[in-house]
């Protein structure tokens, strides 16, 4: 028996029923022999990890644009404190720990520079529109290793694609909008119990709101301190899964209306800020002009892909726009429109 047929008769015997084991997966999209040593679901966390977009996401936005600070988290540090906090929700109620991170690592590679600004922008002049969760699909189903993608099992794509909620409630009414795994769930509300609580804690170390500003209410349930916060909403979800009988991923009436609270004071104190929204509106002029640029030159957009991948200028243009980190975004701005200074030698 290989190590791979060990862990998988180890699943069998202790996660939960409704846990999805290694054994059961839906497949790749293109069927290829599984290793002795790893699981599917391993081997797909271990893709993500070595891919080219998860290691941009060191240098793109979180909720500041281009941090100076050491301390303010990035898109790379948001998706490592959602899959921890996943893994924790996922062991406790004994699901798949593999498949868990697997999503949690790949949920926003497809996410763009200059965060959100970055994302409303493209939305708007790209013709098929632009959601960051569909590119993360499409970053490890057709971009990744010049265009042959990194060939994931059914249940993390499934996972990235359905972890995304906007302002909409944390567990929707129509299950259909639910990832067909409870791992995948996992994963959605791990999503938000991490930004609530990191992006208060950058707001406050930049000094774009003070404690005092925080709602009483979310103090009073959550918790005062970072932790504590953390800590009362993963102990929620777990035991309000395991109420319903895992029913569904689960978050109890009380802590999800104080969620939703916490959300609304960040989008009108820090998302939707003057402050926030001024560096916003100049992130959205550099991508809006980039665009423009390469929509005339094509041929200076992903020259490794191959021909039948080129036909789509739009589409084109698109995908190497969302790649690029805040960095690299800046720089190919100030290459392409900002005069150079003469050097006399």
């Amino acid at each position: 028996m290989t190590i791979r047929a060990q862990t998988e008769a180890l699943e069998e015997r202790v996660l939960h029923p409704r846990a999805k084991k290694s054994a059961e997966t839906k497949g790749r999209l293109q069927p290829e022999r599984e290793g002795t040593i790893r699981t599917c679901f391993q081997r797909d966390r271990d893709r993500i990890i070595h891919s080219k977009a998860f290691r941009r996401l060191k240098h793109k936005t979180q909720v500041f644009l281009a941090p100076k600070g050491d301390h303010y988290r990035t898109r790379l540090t948001h998706v490592l404190e959602v899959s921890q906090i996943a893994r924790t929700i996922a062991r406790a109620l004994r699901l798949n720990e593999d498949l868990t991170e697997a999503i949690a690592l790949g949920h926003d590679l497809g996410h763009t520079p200059f965060g959100h600004a970055g994302e409303a922008v493209l939305d708007r002049i790209h013709p098929g529109g632009f959601d960051h969760y569909v590119q993360s699909l499409r970053v490890v189903d057709v971009l990744e290793k010049k265009g042959r993608g990194l060939n994931l099992t059914y249940e993390v794509r499934n996972g990235i694609l359905t972890h995304s909620k906007g302002k909409g409630k944390i567990i929707p009414e129509d299950r259909t909008q639910l990832a067909e795994t409870l791992e995948g769930q996992v994963v959605r509300v791990s999503d938000i119990i991490a930004y609530v609580n990191h992006d208060l804690d950058d707001a406050l170390r930049a000094g774009v709101i003070k404690r005092s500003d925080i709602p009483k209410e979310v103090i009073r349930v959550l918790g005062e301190g970072y932790s504590k916060r953390i800590d009362t909403m993963v102990k929620d979800v777990i035991y309000s899964t395991i109420e319903i009988d895992y029913d569904h991923i689960n978050m109890s009436e009380e802590i999800s209306e104080v969620v939703y609270l916490l959300r609304d004071f960040l989008f009108e104190r820090v998302y939707e800020s003057e402050q926030i929204l001024r560096e916003f509106r100049k992130a959205e002029k550099v991508i809006k002009d980039l665009y423009e640029y390469y929509l005339e030159h094509p041929d200076e957009v992903f020259t490794d892909l191959p021909e039948e991948m080129r036909t789509d200028p739009h589409r084109l243009v698109c995908d190497f726009i969302a790649g690029m980190t805040d960095s690299f975004a800046l720089l190919k701005y100030e290459e392409l429109f900002m005069p150079r200074q003469w050097q006399a030698l």
